[in-house]
């Protein structure tokens, strides 16, 4: 599959200085790190999450404490980073992290300096395509013991986690209403970004209730919607999110400690606390359950054995529970983004769009049709239509049709809102 973070190759010739941003938290590190600047992390098996959005920031260049693939298993992040052509040196040491935000450094050949000084402060070893294969297929070769591992383990948080799963003990108690409605689960998974706004006319037509998980609300906000409910430890999670007028639901270990709880007090902003063993997007999906959801559709959640190492779980019961429990209601809709392109070009949009105006004789409400064009498209043009996907049949010929949004309905104008002809 193509890489959408690919820019250009590393090179091992290269000497990348600037200024340093220090964290151990990669996801705590993103929010501060600007384009140009070299990220410094402490983090084993990088993941692609985290690639993804060190990519995204800009980062001149990557500098880990630890490694960035320990063979555990077959993670994607250090493939990532150099796709995109940005330099990773890997297992520097705790030295490296004594670097303060705002140091300038300069590295070579895997040792990093301050910049004007000849003292050595780390040195690791600098990744490339072939280094990382080699460890890559090193890895693959491992993944049967983590599997084995992973079973285990899942039976053993079995044991503790039933009662909540299946009986909803210990649920607490919600303002915000979801019975009979679309419920939206956003989490900062796997091309989260692109499904979310693959989603924006799913949102805009029935307006689900939308749950951000951790840093998923960020990205709600983002997209230009406003999360109805956050869950998580909120330790990702900024100001912003926190104090948008969301209810608060912090999710806490089973002794009651919770990363974020904190901060969220000291915000002032009411809240839960929620203490469960299972993860934050499985007790989002449980609330939504408990609370009578028509539909749940999860975005960017966990699911594959690859996904939940990448989490750093060692388990996964609360997972494959919460699935069994809320059964039909769940759509998965991770990936959707890659399920359908656009065919029609941006010029025959604009065609449409200018004939739909300009159509002599009519007034603004009256709709023009023209059938037959080229890109398989059939409709009728107006102001007051959304462009959706939509096969037609079972041939594998792509269509599009035009559909009213609700508030339209049954108006006057709805006779001339029709969709598709077949």
């Amino acid at each position: 599959m193509r890489n959408p973070f690919r820019r250009k190759p590393a090179s091992v010739s290269e000497h990348p200085s600037g200024v340093v941003r220090v964290d151990a938290r990669t996801k705590k590190l993103t929010k501060r790190l600007q384009p140009g600047e070299i990220a410094i992390i402490d983090h084993t098996d990088l993941d692609r999450v985290a690639a993804e959005a060190l990519v995204e920031c800009g980062a001149s260049a990557v500098l880990n404490a630890s490694p960035s693939i320990s063979g555990r298993y077959p993670n994607l992040g250090p493939g990532i980073l150099l796709d995109a052509g940005i330099p990773l040196v890997d297992d520097l040491g705790p030295d490296i992290m004594r670097l303060h935000d705002g140091q300038r450094i300069t590295v070579e050949d895997g040792s990093v300096r301050i910049e004007g000084k000849e003292q050595v402060i780390a040195e690791g070893s600098v990744q490339t395509r072939q280094t990382v294969a080699v460890s890559m297929e090193e890895a693959q070769k491992g993944l049967a013991v983590q599997l084995e591992a992973f079973a285990a383990n899942t039976m053993e948080y079995m044991r503790g986690e039933w009662d909540l799963l299946l009986n909803g003990v210990g649920m607490p108690s919600l303002t915000t209403r979801m019975s009979g409605k679309h419920v939206l689960v956003v989490v900062r998974g796997y091309s989260y970004k692109e499904d979310l706004q693959a989603l924006k006319p799913y949102i805009r037509e029935y307006k689900p209730v939308i749950i951000g998980v951790d840093g998923g609300a960020d990205a709600v906000l983002e997209a230009g919607f406003k999360p109805a409910m956050i869950v998580g430890d909120m330790d990702s999670v900024s100001d912003k999110a926190l104090t948008c007028g969301a209810e608060i639901v912090v999710h806490a270990y089973r002794d009651g400690r919770a990363p974020g709880l904190a901060h969220v007090e000291e915000l002032g902003v009411e809240h839960h606390v929620f203490a469960a063993t299972g993860t934050s997007e499985d007790i989002a999906m449980l609330m939504a359950d408990e609370a009578g959801a028509e539909i749940i559709v999860a975005l960017g959640t966990h699911a594959t054995l690859l996904e939940f190492l990448d989490k750093g779980r060692a388990g996964m019961s609360s997972t494959f529970l919460t699935r069994l429990k809320v059964g039909g209601r769940l759509i998965d809709a991770k990936g959707v983004s890659q399920l359908y392109r656009t065919r029609i070009s941006g010029w025959w949009l604009l065609f449409l769009a200018l004939a739909g105006t300009f159509a002599p004789g009519h007034g603004p409400d009256v709709h023009a049709r023209w059938t037959d064009l080229p890109g398989t498209v059939r409709c009728r043009v107006g102001r007051h239509c959304q462009l959706l996907p939509h096969t037609a049949g079972p041939g594998p010929e792509l269509t599009h049709r035009l559909t009213t949004p609700a508030h339209l309905r049954g108006s006057p104008s709805h006779g001339h809102l029709q969709g598709l002809q077949p």
